[in-house]
């Protein structure tokens, strides 16, 4: 999650011709919440972290050998091409499983983050029309997409503000089973064709006489 772009200080006035601009992902990356969260997350699943640590380490000495001796074979004349290439094959292969198998240790520290931005994220919306409210903004347009602007018409600190007064801190350990919000709306959606697709199967036509 990227930190806000630097942008002027909160001011009360109005914008000009009623139209700001923000940049929405970077203010939740930037607020107290999201921030204090991302420096517990080493201490609260250092496990983990220790964990994917020490593998990384095996399969680093797993390969070296592997590796070198690859290294040394291509410098020989007279090596077989496919052997070169099984062993490089072989190495891929470990570093492919071992990139795998630590991303699986580290699994609850990604979710984590994405608990913390899903709670923070809840609170944008109120956040930005409070900001908008203040600064007599009708328009809201993203920062990404404004070409060129008077830069007192970034409401992105206003919006941060008000954003840091609803949720100060976020809790960082999900629930058991909890899932990103889009992942909730793709279960329920599968349900829902699960629950109907019996009832259309189960709907017989009308006997022809």
């Amino acid at each position: 999650m990227a930190a806000a772009p630097a942008a002027p200080a909160a001011s009360s006035g109005p914008v000009a011709n009623g139209i700001a601009f923000a940049n929405p992902q970077a203010i939740v990356g930037s607020s107290s919440a999201y921030q204090t969260a991302m420096q517990q997350r080493p201490v609260t699943y250092k496990a983990q972290i220790d964990q994917a640590k020490t593998r990384s380490d095996q399969i680093n000495a797993q390969l070296k050998p592997l590796a070198d001796k690859f290294q040394a074979d291509q410098k020989n004349p007279k090596a077989d091409r496919a052997a070169l290439e099984a062993e490089l094959g072989q190495i891929q292969q470990i570093q492919e499983d071992g990139k795998r198998e630590i991303q699986q240790i580290l699994a609850p520290l990604n979710l984590a983050e994405q608990y913390v931005i899903e709670q923070i994220s809840d609170k944008l919306d109120d956040a930005t029309q409070r900001a908008m409210t203040k600064r007599g903004a009708k328009i809201l347009l993203d920062s990404q997409a404004v070409v060129k602007a008077d830069p007192s018409s970034d409401i992105s600190r206003d919006i941060l503000t008000e954003l840091n007064a609803l949720i100060p801190t976020a809790q960082l350990v999900p629930p058991a089973g909890w899932m990103p919000r889009a992942q909730r709306e793709a279960a329920a959606q599968q349900a829902q064709q699960q629950q109907a697709a019996p009832a259309a199967s189960g709907a017989k036509a009308p006997e022809g006489r």
